[in-house]
Protein backbone atom coordinates (compact mmCIF):
# COMPACT_ATOMS: atom_id res chain seq x y z
CA UNK A 1 0.00 0.00 0.00
CA UNK A 2 1.79 3.38 -1.25
CA UNK A 3 -0.04 5.63 1.72
CA UNK A 4 1.09 9.07 1.06
CA UNK A 5 -0.91 10.99 3.56
CA UNK A 6 1.70 11.89 6.26
CA UNK A 7 3.80 13.21 3.51
CA UNK A 8 3.35 15.87 0.71
CA UNK A 9 6.13 14.38 -1.41
CA UNK A 10 4.62 11.46 -3.43
CA UNK A 11 7.89 9.84 -3.75
CA UNK A 12 7.73 9.27 -0.30
CA UNK A 13 5.51 6.57 1.34
CA UNK A 14 4.22 6.44 4.82
CA UNK A 15 7.49 4.70 6.09
CA UNK A 16 9.62 7.44 4.25
CA UNK A 17 10.99 5.08 1.83
CA UNK A 18 11.04 6.08 -1.61
CA UNK A 19 8.52 4.45 -4.52
CA UNK A 20 7.54 5.26 -7.56
CA UNK A 21 3.85 7.05 -7.54
CA UNK A 22 0.87 5.05 -8.60
CA UNK A 23 -0.69 6.58 -11.54
CA UNK A 24 -2.89 3.94 -12.52
CA UNK A 25 -6.06 5.51 -11.48
CA UNK A 26 -5.35 8.72 -13.15
CA UNK A 27 -7.10 10.20 -15.96
CA UNK A 28 -5.13 10.59 -19.16
CA UNK A 29 -4.91 14.08 -19.94
CA UNK A 30 -3.11 16.50 -22.06
CA UNK A 31 -0.37 17.69 -20.65
CA UNK A 32 2.80 20.42 -21.56
CA UNK A 33 5.52 21.07 -19.69
CA UNK A 34 7.46 24.59 -20.71
CA UNK A 35 11.29 25.00 -18.86
CA UNK A 36 13.49 27.58 -19.09
CA UNK A 37 17.38 27.99 -18.46
CA UNK A 38 20.33 30.23 -20.14
CA UNK A 39 24.05 29.79 -20.46
CA UNK A 40 26.22 33.32 -19.90
CA UNK A 41 29.52 33.04 -22.11
CA UNK A 42 32.76 35.40 -23.47
CA UNK A 43 31.16 37.66 -26.21
CA UNK A 44 33.63 35.70 -28.71
CA UNK A 45 32.24 32.21 -27.67
CA UNK A 46 28.50 33.62 -28.65
CA UNK A 47 30.21 34.75 -31.85
CA UNK A 48 31.18 31.68 -32.50
CA UNK A 49 28.19 29.98 -31.74
CA UNK A 50 26.00 32.20 -33.59
CA UNK A 51 27.74 32.10 -36.86
CA UNK A 52 27.89 28.32 -36.47
CA UNK A 53 32.16 28.18 -37.00
CA UNK A 54 32.44 26.08 -33.79
CA UNK A 55 35.11 23.78 -34.08
CA UNK A 56 32.73 21.27 -33.46
CA UNK A 57 29.82 22.19 -35.78
CA UNK A 58 26.55 23.75 -35.78
CA UNK A 59 26.20 24.36 -31.59
CA UNK A 60 22.65 25.14 -31.64
CA UNK A 61 21.31 22.26 -33.96
CA UNK A 62 22.98 19.98 -32.01
CA UNK A 63 22.35 21.32 -29.00
CA UNK A 64 18.51 20.98 -30.06
CA UNK A 65 18.97 17.41 -31.09
CA UNK A 66 20.36 16.55 -27.56
CA UNK A 67 17.89 18.56 -26.06
CA UNK A 68 15.22 16.51 -27.51
CA UNK A 69 17.09 13.40 -26.94
CA UNK A 70 17.38 14.41 -22.82
CA UNK A 71 13.73 14.48 -22.74
CA UNK A 72 13.18 10.78 -24.16
CA UNK A 73 15.82 9.44 -21.61
CA UNK A 74 14.58 11.62 -18.88
CA UNK A 75 13.42 8.21 -16.93
CA UNK A 76 16.66 6.12 -17.17
CA UNK A 77 18.17 9.58 -15.82
CA UNK A 78 15.78 10.44 -12.89
CA UNK A 79 15.25 7.11 -11.11
CA UNK A 80 11.18 7.28 -10.11
CA UNK A 81 10.16 9.10 -13.41
CA UNK A 82 7.46 6.90 -15.28
CA UNK A 83 8.19 6.14 -18.66
CA UNK A 84 6.58 8.72 -20.81
CA UNK A 85 5.54 8.32 -24.64
CA UNK A 86 5.93 11.83 -25.57
CA UNK A 87 3.92 13.36 -28.18
CA UNK A 88 5.89 16.56 -28.70
CA UNK A 89 9.35 18.03 -27.67
CA UNK A 90 10.68 21.39 -28.98
CA UNK A 91 13.56 23.10 -27.83
CA UNK A 92 14.28 26.62 -28.92
CA UNK A 93 17.40 28.95 -28.42
CA UNK A 94 17.52 32.85 -28.37
CA UNK A 95 20.43 34.52 -28.96
CA UNK A 96 20.89 37.42 -26.34
CA UNK A 97 24.22 39.53 -27.29
CA UNK A 98 23.66 42.16 -25.19
CA UNK A 99 23.78 39.54 -22.08
CA UNK A 100 26.20 37.49 -23.96
CA UNK A 101 24.06 34.74 -23.30
CA UNK A 102 21.89 32.42 -24.96
CA UNK A 103 18.12 31.53 -23.57
CA UNK A 104 17.41 28.08 -23.91
CA UNK A 105 13.00 27.23 -24.03
CA UNK A 106 11.99 23.89 -23.99
CA UNK A 107 8.32 22.71 -24.12
CA UNK A 108 7.12 18.37 -23.66
CA UNK A 109 3.80 17.15 -24.08
CA UNK A 110 2.09 13.86 -23.95
CA UNK A 111 -0.94 12.56 -23.47
CA UNK A 112 -0.89 10.27 -20.20
CA UNK A 113 -1.77 9.69 -16.70
CA UNK A 114 1.41 11.95 -15.70
CA UNK A 115 3.32 15.06 -16.17
CA UNK A 116 5.99 16.55 -18.43
CA UNK A 117 7.66 18.52 -16.33
CA UNK A 118 10.80 16.45 -15.53
CA UNK A 119 11.50 16.29 -19.27
CA UNK A 120 10.62 19.66 -19.99
CA UNK A 121 13.44 20.26 -17.55
CA UNK A 122 15.73 17.72 -18.59
CA UNK A 123 15.83 18.78 -22.05
CA UNK A 124 16.85 22.57 -21.26
CA UNK A 125 19.58 21.12 -18.89
CA UNK A 126 20.83 18.93 -21.64
CA UNK A 127 20.64 21.14 -24.24
CA UNK A 128 22.94 23.82 -22.18
CA UNK A 129 25.25 21.14 -21.29
CA UNK A 130 25.61 20.34 -24.84
CA UNK A 131 26.57 24.19 -25.42
CA UNK A 132 29.01 23.99 -22.50
CA UNK A 133 30.14 20.65 -24.47
CA UNK A 134 30.90 22.09 -27.51
CA UNK A 135 32.12 25.18 -26.77
CA UNK A 136 34.70 24.33 -23.14
CA UNK A 137 37.43 24.84 -25.81
CA UNK A 138 37.80 28.60 -26.12
CA UNK A 139 35.58 29.40 -23.05
CA UNK A 140 35.76 27.42 -19.68
CA UNK A 141 34.09 29.86 -17.24
CA UNK A 142 30.60 29.76 -19.18
CA UNK A 143 27.64 29.35 -16.59
CA UNK A 144 24.61 27.57 -16.73
CA UNK A 145 21.72 29.08 -14.63
CA UNK A 146 18.14 29.90 -14.21
CA UNK A 147 16.32 26.36 -15.30
CA UNK A 148 13.35 26.28 -14.25
CA UNK A 149 10.02 25.08 -14.91
CA UNK A 150 7.65 28.01 -16.40
CA UNK A 151 4.75 26.69 -16.93
CA UNK A 152 2.56 23.16 -16.76
CA UNK A 153 -0.83 22.52 -18.06
CA UNK A 154 -2.83 19.32 -17.83
CA UNK A 155 -3.84 16.77 -14.47
CA UNK A 156 -5.09 17.02 -11.39
CA UNK A 157 -3.42 19.87 -10.10
CA UNK A 158 -4.17 22.32 -13.30
CA UNK A 159 -2.31 25.18 -14.88
CA UNK A 160 0.79 26.43 -13.33
CA UNK A 161 2.56 29.41 -14.63
CA UNK A 162 5.90 30.80 -13.05
CA UNK A 163 6.15 34.14 -11.65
Amino acid sequence: MNDTASSPLTHFDAQGQAHMVDVAAKAHTHRVAVAEGRISMEPATLTLVQSGTAKKGDVLGIARIAGIQGAKKTSDLIPLCHPIALTRVAVEFEVDPSANSVLCRTTAECTGQTGVEMEALTACSVALLTIYDMCKAVDRGMAISGVRLMEKRGGKSGHFVAS
